[in-house]
């Protein structure tokens, strides 16, 4: 009878999941589409959804309270983002999800690593801690900007070597990387194709980034 019972409720998060995935990826495809055109509750609303739902699917899946976590901080930080004047607030909660990513995916090392993949590992700190100074003009404060890069790099660069990399999630930390590149462009001022073109980039390398993140842990074997 239990057994009966629990595999019905496997069954139920299984669904679930599949559902918000759904959700997720509807709301993140169509978001730059249609946000700021029904108000600013809404625009938030808009905005934090596609993440969120991520991050209640990965907490309906057993064992993936971490991948929960990470998911709800971008979700946070979706929407701080979009908040006048809490912008440096936003960036910190991406921030601790990059911690929180960090110590997850160093506590699943992969075995068997190569010195390829630890080159590439070393490359991407030092991308992270050239890129403010890269894409910012000159003379222009980067202090702040390069402790979060190197936090999302190094979020990068422990995802590459965690057992997740060989499925999506390493190409989902990279489009992550991507995306903030672009951002921290957009505040300097440079944009690639003009306001439009860039916003869309921003955003569709960021979620398609998270999604692929989700996937890739989520569908790998604990």
């Amino acid at each position: 009878m239990n057994t009966a019972i629990s595999r019905r409720f496997v069954r139920f998060d299984r669904a679930s999941v599949n559902a918000l995935m759904v959700v997720s990826i509807a709301a993140g495809l169509a978001f730059p589409l249609l946000g700021g055109r029904f108000g600013d509750v809404a625009n938030l609303v808009a905005k934090g959804l596609p993440v969120a739902a991520l991050a209640l699917g990965a907490a309906l899946l057993p064992g993936h309270r971490w991948l929960a976590a990470i998911m709800a901080a971008g979700a946070a930080g979706d929407v701080l983002l979009e908040v006048p004047g809490l912008f440096f607030i936003g960036a910190g909660a991406f921030a601790v999800g990059h911690v929180v990513a960090i110590l997850f995916y160093m506590g699943e090392r992969r075995p068997g690593l190569g010195i390829g993949d630890r080159v590439a590992a070393l490359a991407l700190i030092g991308y992270g801690l050239g890129m403010p100074a890269l894409v910012m003009p000159a003379g222009a404060p980067i202090g702040a900007l390069m402790l979060y890069s190197v936090l999302l790099c190094g979020m990068a660069a422990a995802a590459l070597l965690s057992r997740f990399a060989p499925r999506w999630t390493g190409l989902g930390v990279l489009l992550f990387v991507i995306s903030d590149t672009l951002l921290i462009m957009r505040m300097g001022g440079s944009l690639v194709g003009g306001a439009g073109v860039h916003g869309l980039l921003v955003w569709y390398s960021y979620y398609l980034g998270q999604a692929l993140i989700f996937v890739g842990v989520a569908t790998t074997e604990r």
